[in-house]
């Protein structure tokens, strides 16, 4: 009985002190996370003041917040009875496992500090790559995010944006654009030139240097192409294109300069 009674004892004290740790080890992981909140908020306006790059931003955000996040986990762990000299032991035997699991992962990471170094790209530039079309939105440690043009968010992981071929349509302040108009095989092709020079000569956009063209193209099946090249700043170059393929369909139909489309004549025998 009195065996019974020093065991019970024991237990009780056993369970006291592993409520005490328990209940420690949870206030140090709630405290812990809300530091780390204010630590990163802190991070992010210093990084703001100092006016650094929005791609090495995002990067090192990610970067620090897994960091600290890490450090509170691993506190909350010690507080729990178990040696952080343990948990150290433990992180490096499984690292060269975890390592060869997530060789991916780890390629990544590798990925988006080529990104940062070399600067293929920056967030806010129009790229293409991997199958994808759309805006950098944010350049994290593992991947990069880009938003298309209908709204749609892509993550991309960042081994393949170092490894792979990519398309910086802003990493120029200028590009060239180009529109193929045809007209029917009876029309003034002067006159439809005329016609288009003088559109492009009326937009403000149109840069005067370098040179653009306006030229006959080819002799399709059905029309006569012009092709037409003309250079604009980077932002300019959708707006341009749709304003001037709208000002030249008018004015071909208000000048009297025929549109062909294909046609097929069907011609009986009996």
């Amino acid at each position: 009985m009195e065996e019974f009674e020093v065991l019970l004892d024991a237990l009780k004290l056993n369970a006291f002190e592993w409520a005490k740790h328990i209940v420690l080890a949870v206030v140090i992981f709630w405290i812990g996370m809300r530091v780390v909140k204010v630590m990163m908020r802190a991070f992010t306006k210093a990084l703001s003041l100092r006016e650094v790059d929005a791609s090495l931003s995002t990067f090192l955000q990610s970067f620090l917040k897994i960091a600290l996040q890490a450090v509170v986990v691993i506190a909350t762990i010690n507080q729990l009875g178990v040696e952080t000299t343990s948990i150290v032991a433990i992180l490096g035997a499984a690292g060269l496992a975890v390592g060869m699991a997530l060789s991916g992962t780890l390629q990544n990471f590798a990925g988006g500090a080529m990104i940062l170094m070399f600067k293929p790209f920056k967030v806010g530039d129009f790229i293409e790559a991997q199958g994808y079309i759309g805006t950098v939105k944010s350049i994290q440690i593992f991947t990069t995010i880009l938003t298309t043009s209908d709204n749609k968010q892509v993550v991309i992981p960042n081994g393949g944006l170092s490894n792979g071929s990519l398309i910086n349509y802003s990493a120029e302040a200028t590009r060239r654009q180009e529109w193929t108009f045809g007209i029917g095989y009876g029309d003034d092709v002067d006159k439809a030139k005329a016609i288009i020079k003088r559109i492009i000569a009326s937009d403000e956009r149109v840069l005067l240097e370098p040179e653009g063209l306006i030229e006959i193209s080819a002799l399709a099946d059905s029309s006569v192409n012009i092709l037409v090249r003309a250079w604009v700043a980077s932002e300019n170059y959708w707006p341009l294109y749709y304003s001037v393929t709208t000002e030249v369909y008018k004015a071909f139909n208000a000048e009297g300069i025929s549109i062909p489309f294909p046609q097929m004549d069907v011609h009986l025998q009996k």
